[in-house]
């Protein structure tokens, strides 16, 4: 396992909130207005490079450059799906690598990132933690994926949502999220709207408990996959020591510390836990608290079991949450010819490629 990556790398100004900015080494000195201009090159005009940033002194421009560039991935895979769907493989300076994927639709550009470069959860039908956790990613890492997104939407249309649904469990990397979170909120930084964010955690309620507490106004979304305990356990393995009833209790907390519900997410998984009787289930349990619920079809996994559901049990599936009173979807399955699912295109890249990044920033 590589070292773990600092919740904050002072070198990597995306991770950075405009005071710790003033006090980085290239820029002690200036005056204040500089980091003002700054952030306007980095989150409005999109600058690749400190170069480009031409009403800043060639002087403070090289010295930025020399101290490291403003974007520290570089993109080692970059897949387009017919549906529209780009994914990339970013690979960081130390070798490791994460994805994220820029989903289009007709009214929105959402951008799903990672938080770590694998996933120490286990589930049983994702690519992310097939190996296991390499190591956190840090503020600026996250915050980097979606500014890379960005960039793949055109001048004149930047993000509309982000989605912490990538490699990883956010909630194990709880600062850094956090810190993320804050910057891509922020007005003077990505001025993404809380309610246009969301959070996917597999379940840790003491950290759900906490985020809720954060005066955010994101979405949770609690990965349940299982309506039952002994379901779920089998599914999402490192749930063996956290019940259902105690992440109800979390997601209570939540919504009454925030006003927001809970969205439960569901990957149905055919012939295992997209049976009538687990929508039943899951239609009551889903009454226990302030909650939505997503239905998602299996994205199928290579060398995984798991199948796909048809179409007319997944329909069923929704329809009986819905006779129920619950505000449920089916979501579109996107980028199934471009390994859309969470981990497939790192798995079937190499650790360590010898060839060159296939773009520059």
């Amino acid at each position: 396992m590589s070292e773990p990556a600092p919740i904050c790398d002072p070198s990597h100004l995306l991770g950075l909130f405009p005071e710790e900015l003033s006090s980085v080494p290239a820029l002690t000195g200036q005056p204040a207005y500089r980091v003002t201009q700054l952030i306007e090159w980095i989150y409005r005009r999109m600058a690749g490079e400190f170069a480009d940033m031409t009403n800043l002194p060639k002087a403070l421009r090289d010295t930025l450059s020399q101290a490291g560039g403003l974007y520290t991935s570089v993109i080692e895979r970059d897949v387009a799906s017919s549906d529209g769907t780009r994914k990339l493989l970013l690979r960081w300076p130390d070798g490791a690598t994460s994805e994220c994927v820029l989903i289009p639709d007709a009214d929105r550009r959402t951008a799903c990132i990672s938080t770590q470069v694998g996933c120490p959860a286990g589930c049983v039908f994702c690519a992310s933690g097939l190996s296991g956790l390499e190591r956190d990613l840090s503020a600026g890492q996250i915050v980097e994926q979606a500014m890379r997104l960005t960039r793949l939407c055109g001048d004149d249309r930047g993000l509309t949502n982000v989605v912490f649904m990538g490699m990883g469990e956010p909630l194990l990397n709880y600062e850094a999220v956090v810190r993320a979170l804050r910057v891509i909120n922020a007005p003077w930084g990505m001025n993404i709207g809380a309610r246009k964010i969301t959070v996917s955690t597999v379940g840790l309620p003491k950290p759900m408990r906490r985020l809720a507490e954060e005066g955010l106004q994101i979405t949770l979304a609690l990965s349940l996959h299982g309506p039952n305990d002994e379901l779920r356990r089998q599914i999402v393995p490192w749930a063996a020591q956290i019940s259902i009833d105690e992440l109800v209790e979390a997601a209570v907390y939540v919504f009454d510390c925030t006003g927001r519900e809970v969205t439960l997410e569901y990957v149905l998984l055919g012939e295992l836990n997209d049976r009538p009787e687990h929508a039943r289930e899951l239609a009551a349990l889903s009454k226990r608290m302030r909650s939505n619920v997503n239905l998602i079809r299996y994205n199928p996994v290579e060398g995984l079991p798991f199948r796909r559901p048809d179409a007319d049990a997944s329909q069923r599936f929704l329809e009986i949450l819905r006779e129920r009173g619950v505000n449920a979807h089916l979501r579109r399955s996107r980028g199934l010819d471009i390994d859309g699912a969470c981990g497939q295109l790192r798995r079937r890249t190499p650790s360590r490629m010898q060839t060159g990044p296939e773009r520059d920033p």
